[in-house]
């Protein structure tokens, strides 16, 4: 899949541009070398120098046979996010992030959100980041040899994602399982922010503020029907067009901008 998409994106530019060497404001992107391959959590590693999932192995090491990691598991790798972030990053960052930091649920979703702070912007050169946790990923399938990840990767190019693609999972007790989790993470939020709003005596609602979800129990009796083993891509269409003719908003290559 990563094949197909590198070779799909490079068509793109040969026919576009005529050359696999183009700008994209200013920026110099090169489309012929192999697209760099990297896991989040080495990327995340790289910038920050924290192996996050090695918290992740920490806590499970006792149930899954695993090489224990750094000790605290999630509240340990929270408190070097925090360090870190004190450390290395400017001041707006660390105002977006450390709230998320906090928030934190599982390790998967903390490095989700260092991923995002400090490695997403240094993404120019096309980039597939690969291995996302399983708590940010609940509809692909487990990584069939490292615990914890899923089999799925993103493609990055200019700092901005283009594609994201994964095994489908296709166990329905896991996905039921899954999707109760995140439904019951998301209403905890919810009820948080509520709380938050009626603290601080909002009179309007927030609109970026959680909103209510339900498990999808029909696409769960579907995959009990049988589902064979899938894989399933998605490229931003609009934002290749962006990359491909230099056009710095979506607006500008959409056919109804002001629906966006």
């Amino acid at each position: 899949m990563m094949d197909l998409t590198e070779e799909l994106t490079r068509a793109c530019a040969q026919a576009v541009n005529g050359k696999l060497q183009i700008q994209y404001q200013g920026i110099e992107l090169d489309l012929a070398q192999p697209f760099r391959r990297a896991t989040m959590s080495d990327l995340v590693q790289e910038a920050t120098g924290i192996d996050v999932m090695a918290y992740e192995r920490g806590q499970q090491g006792e149930h899954e046979g695993l090489p224990r990691g750094p000790e605290g598991g999630l509240e340990a790798a929270k408190a070097a996010a925090v360090a870190m972030l004190h450390e290395r990053a400017d001041a707006d960052v660390r105002r977006k992030t450390l709230p998320k930091v906090d928030a934190a649920p599982t390790v998967g979703h903390l490095l989700n959100e260092l991923f995002e702070a400090m490695c997403e912007g240094s993404l120019v050169q096309p980039t597939f980041v690969l291995e996302h946790p399983i708590a940010i990923s609940p509809l692909a399938k487990p990584h069939r040899s490292k615990p914890g990840v899923t089999e799925r990767f993103e493609l990055f190019i200019a700092a901005r994602e283009h594609a994201n693609a994964f095994s489908e999972l296709t166990d329905p007790v896991e996905q039921r399982r899954r999707f109760e989790l995140q439904v019951a993470e998301h209403k905890a939020a919810v009820e948080a922010a509520k709380a938050a709003e009626a603290e601080e005596g909002k009179g309007e609602p927030d609109e970026d503020a959680p909103y209510e979800v339900e498990v999808d129990y029909d696409f769960i009796t579907a995959l009990e029907h049988g589902m064979p083993p899938t894989g399933g891509l998605g490229i931003g269409i609009d934002r290749l067009v962006m990359l491909l003719t230099d056009s710095p908003s979506i607006r500008d290559v959409i056919a109804f901008p002001l629906m966006k």
